[in-house]
C-alpha cells in the first residue's frame, strides 16, 4: 500500500553553519565594534545576547538572512520573550522546533479528513503517516497540505510504492 511520512526536521549542523557564519559576520561589521553581543547554540535552544535593542533587531535579521542562505526556513525558530539584563543589555531564547506538536497533528489530520481524501492518516509520535490505495491521492494530499497556511516548515519524506 502507498505510502508517505509528513515530517518537520531540522538539521543542526546547518544550523551551527549559519550561526558561524553570522559571529564572522559580526566580528568584521563596524557596528557591532566593541560589542557584548553573542549568539550561541545549546541542544535546540539558541540563546542571543545583545547590548540594546537595536542590535537585538540588527541579530534577528543576521540570523534569518544566514538560515535562509543555509535553505533553513526561519519558521523553523520559535521565539520567547525578551528578558533584561544588566544596564540596557537584552537577552532571548529561541527554540529550534523539532517534530511535529499534537495541536498541529491533529489540525492537518482535519484537514486531510474534510477533503475527502481516500486516505487514512496515523500520527506516530511526532509525525504523520498517510496511506492510500492510490499515488494520485497521496500526491493530492501532499499538495493539499502544502497550500495549508502551517507556520512549520514541513517535509513529506519515505514516499513508497
Amino acid at each position: 500500500m502507498p505510502s508517505f511520512d509528513i515530517v518537520s526536521k531540522t538539521d543542526l549542523s546547518e544550523i551551527d553553519n549559519a550561526l558561524a557564519n553570522m559571529i564572522r559576520e559580526m566580528s568584521q561589521r563596524y557596528d557591532f565594534k566593541g560589542s557584548q553581543s553573542r549568539i550561541e547554540r545549546k541542544e535546540a535552544e539558541i540563546t542571543i545576547n545583545a547590548d540594546d535593542e537595536l542590535k537585538l533587531k540588527q541579530m534577528h535579521e543576521l540570523l534569518q538572512g544566514h538560515l535562509a542562505r543555509r535553505k533553513i526556513e526561519p519558521g523553523v525558530l520559535d521565539y520567547k520573550s525578551v528578558e533584561k539584563a544588566a544596564g540596557q543589555a537584552v537577552r532571548q531564547k529561541a527554540l529550534i522546533r523539532q517534530g511535529i506538536d499534537r495541536e498541529l497533528a491533529k489540525r492537518i489530520v482535519k484537514e486531510i479528513k474534510d477533503g475527502k481524501y481516500k486516505v487514512q492518516v496515523t500520527v506516530q509520535g511526532d509525525e504523520l503517516r498517510v496511506s492510500g490505495k492510490k499515488r494520485d491521492d497521496l500526491q493530492a494530499v501532499i499538495q493539499h497540505v502544502k497550500e495549508l497556511s502551517v507556520e512549520l516548515p514541513l517535509q513529506y519524506v519515505n514516499f513508497r510504492d
